[in-house]
């Protein structure tokens, strides 16, 4: 996982954060057509967040494949 994927999925969570925020200010207000309407726009940012990390551990494992099986004594290498 590089910086800029760690910027990008931080970026992500912080948008989340700012809608689910969002939404517990109109629920709390009673303003419930309002906040049913944010709690779509907050999913669709969980979503987002979700599929985000799906792929980065998807190129982490697949770059972690094409380097091959890890050495004996290495933190990668199953114990038995």
């Amino acid at each position: 996982m590089g910086p800029a994927d760690s910027l990008i999925l931080d970026a992500k969570q912080a948008i989340l954060d700012e809608q689910h925020r969002k939404f517990q200010v109109l629920q709390k207000e009673g303003r419930w057509t309002e906040a049913m309407q944010q709690f779509h726009v907050t999913l669709n940012c969980a979503s987002d967040v979700l599929a985000e990390s799906i792929q980065l551990l998807e190129r982490v494992l697949d770059a972690r494949n094409r380097r091959g099986p890890s050495l004996p004594n290495s933190p990668d290498f199953p114990q038995s």
